[in-house]
């Protein structure tokens, strides 16, 4: 009997060079779009953090890398997954990416919050995901050995003693896998306001914890301090590098309110995104003024984001920019090594949806793509290298119900926001607790409401008015799901929610 496909369930970056590294091992890549259109990928502006400057090393990066994870960061993991920078970037121009490089040929390295380096490496100035994309999408199409699956989606993983030996895929049934790699994405579609595509529900912490997986640091979410302010179901992000390049922050009223903090506009993200959400709350709107900074020359450094602002009628060249705060990237997923194997055997996860303890609990600007490209070469290697199965036969699952995620939007904004606070923490508990055995949404949302009531203390994107401070021995947090169901259930039993709540 032949070997089962790696199903890959996935195709930003990670999936697609977890999906490239198997070659020419057969592999199924499942993407719930069009190949190279869907998930948060294609949006990223920035570029790929690597130490390879003259004036920069591994050390550097992981010590940016650790400090802006506030003491929780897996130092293993951060050490890894830095220190293969210089092979991130080399396997990805080897698949067709153009990285910018200066007239004399060296890199043009951007620099970003908390990094003290240039060392950010993009594509097109600020379309560095698009182009990534669009190089190993071509070069996907153009291996033989990967099935493509488009406009389709995963709705369960298949166990059998133990073990993930399968997948059920909408519209196609149970198909048997050799390994099963989770590259689904992050979970910024669970917040009304948000950067990411809004059907990025946390579908691969669902599908893994429903099998038993351990998830991880799911309290922590990153919130975009610049997304641009504007009525859209998705907000235009306004890249970080902007600020790199000198603009500043500005009030309604011309003050430079980040000017008194350390690093000032480049602060950590959960800094910047909190003294926003301030003035905001204080009545004041919010603006990045790139005037004095980058003028005319905008439209040429930031020709993508330039695009974007004069759809809605601004030129950032002339006029401040309005921003706001907005979900960006969840720090928490699926707990995985840095080769993607989690605790169920055959299962494994990459990027975004997976947790290696490099973030901590809070990202450091760039990391993620990085993660991603390195993960995606480890777990393809680490795959490839384990025995291989045999095809078993599979029999039907039961399915999830489809259901409007607006109502767990509502709950997940409301109480899981940039400021936390047990009232609102158990009342989006006991909200989402009756939807989440048949939700999968929900049962994402319920992990993390659990997670963050659970950790009292204010830590990186985590912050509770009700505990201000941070506890001197924080340690990160990992359950199932089950074990998570059970502490809201518990939760709800003992403790109901007041009327006032």
């Amino acid at each position: 009997m032949s070997a089962a496909p790696v199903i890959v369930i996935g195709s930003g970056l990670a999936g697609l060079m977890t999906a490239l590294t198997l070659a020419p091992m057969p592999v199924v890549l499942v993407t719930a779009g069009r190949l190279g259109q869907a998930g948060s990928s294609p949006l990223a502006q920035g570029g790929v953090a690597a130490a390879i400057g003259v004036d920069d090393d591994t050390s550097l990066h992981l010590a940016d890398t650790l400090a802006a994870g506030d003491g929780l960061c897996d130092a293993a993991s951060a050490r890894e997954i830095v220190g293969r920078g210089r092979d991130a970037i080399m396997a990805l121009e080897s698949h067709g990416v153009r990285f910018d490089r200066k007239p004399d040929g060296s890199y043009a390295l951007g620099l970003e919050a908390a990094h003290s380096r240039h060392r950010i490496v993009h594509v097109d100035g600020d379309a560095t995901g698009a182009g990534i994309v669009k190089a190993l999408v071509a070069k996907v199409r153009e291996t033989a050995s990967i099935t493509i699956l488009e406009d389709c989606r995963a709705l369960r993983l298949i166990k059998r003693d133990d073990r993930v030996v399968g997948v059920c895929l909408e519209g196609k049934g149970p198909v048997a896998a050799r390994a099963v790699v989770l590259a689904t994405g992050g979970a910024g579609g669970l917040y009304e306001a948000t950067t990411t595509p809004l059907g990025n529900l946390g579908q691969g912490a669902a599908l893994a914890g429903r099998v038993g997986a351990r998830l991880a640091d799911m309290e922590f979410v990153q919130f975009h301090p610049t997304a641009l302010a504007v009525s859209a179901p998705r907000l235009p992000l306004i890249s970080e590098a902007v600020r790199g390049e000198g603009a500043i922050l500005i009030n309604d009223r011309g003050e430079r309110f980040m000017a008194d903090q350390p690093g000032q506009e480049l602060a950590p993200r959960d800094v910047v995104a909190r003294a926003i959400a301030a003035e905001i709350d204080a009545g004041r709107k919010v603006y990045l003024d790139a005037r004095a900074a980058l003028g005319e020359g905008f439209v040429r450094r930031f020709p993508g984001i330039f695009a974007l602002c004069q759809e809605h009628g601004i030129d950032p060249a002339r006029m401040p920019i309005p921003v706001r705060p907005a979900t960006h990237y969840h720090m928490g997923g699926i707990a995985a090594d840095c080769d993607g194997r989690t605790n169920v055997p055959g299962l494994w996860a990459v990027g975004e949806a997976a947790c290696t303890g490099l973030h901590g609990a809070n990202r450091l600007a760039s990391n993620s793509l990085l993660e991603a490209a390195v993960m995606g070469l480890n777990a393809g290697r680490a795959i490839a290298s384990e025995m291989t199965a045999a095809t078993v036969r599979l029999e039907p699952v039961s399915l999830p119900q489809m259901s409007d995620p607006a109502p767990v939007r509502a709950i997940v904004s409301r109480g899981l926001g940039i400021l936390r606070h047990e009232t609102g923490l158990r009342a989006a508990i006991c909200a989402l607790l009756p939807k989440a055995g048949h939700d999968d949404a929900a049962a994402v949302a319920l992990a993390m409401a659990v997670a963050a009531f659970a950790r009292c203390e204010s830590r990186g994107s985590h912050a509770r008015t009700d505990y201000p401070h941070k506890n001197a021995s924080g340690t990160r947090k990992l359950f199932t799901m089950d074990e998570a169901f059970a502490f809201a259930r518990e939760l709800a039993a003992s403790q109901p929610l007041s009327r006032t709540a």
